[in-house]
C-alpha cells in the first residue's frame, strides 16, 4: 500500500466530519453535532492559525487525519504542537498510516527551530493508541488533563 500525506484542504472537509464523528464515537460514546463539528472543521481549514489539518490517502481515497493546534510554553520558549482528532479507517489500521502522518508532521516540526514539542492526548482505556504513540517514541509525560466547560455548545452529546 502506498500512503501520500498531504494538508488537508476545503474539499477534504466532509471526510474530515466524518472521521471526527467516527473517532468521537468509537473512543468516548460521543455523538458530535453536525452543525457544530463542521464549522469548526470549516474554520481550522481556513485559518492555519487555528490548527492545520492533514490526510494520508491510498489510492486518491482518504484513509487517515490528523490535526494540530499550537501552544506557546513560556518555560521551553517554543511551540508545542498538540496533535489531535487522529483517526485512520479501520480496514487501514496497522498498515501505517498513522506513522506516515506522525512522520510528517514530525520532520516538519524538526525543520524548524521554535517547536520544542510534539504532545497529544489520549483517552484513558485507549490503550491500542498509546502503544502505538509508545511505538512512535511518544511517552507519558506526567500530565492529566482537567476541563471545565464554558460554553454550553460545547458540540456533543453522551
Amino acid at each position: 500500500m502506498r500512503i501520500n500525506v498531504r494538508k488537508a484542504n476545503q474539499k477534504d472537509a466532509v471526510s474530515i466530519v466524518e472521521m471526527n464523528k467516527a473517532m468521537a464515537l468509537e473512543t468516548e460514546s460521543l455523538i458530535l453535532q453536525e452543525n457544530v463539528i463542521t464549522s469548526g472543521v470549516l474554520n481550522c481549514l481556513e485559518d492555519d492559525k487555528k490548527g492545520m489539518y492533514f490526510v494520508a490517502e491510498n489510492d486518491g481515497v482518504i484513509v487517515g487525519q490528523l490535526m494540530f493546534t499550537f501552544e506557546w510554553s513560556d518555560w521551553r520558549n517554543g511551540w508545542i504542537w498538540w496533535i489531535q482528532s487522529v483517526y485512520v479507517n479501520p480496514q487501514y489500521r496497522g498498515m501505517g498510516v498513522f506513522k506516515s502522518l506522525f512522520e510528517h508532521v514530525e520532520m516538519l516540526a524538526l525543520s524548524r527551530s521554535d517547536v520544542v514539542a510534539l504532545r497529544l492526548y489520549v483517552e484513558i482505556n485507549n490503550i491500542s493508541a498509546k502503544e502505538v504513540y509508545k511505538k512512535m517514541g511518544m511517552y507519558h509525560a506526567g500530565y492529566e488533563v482537567y476541563q471545565k466547560d464554558t460554553n454550553s455548545q460545547s458540540g456533543f452529546k453522551n
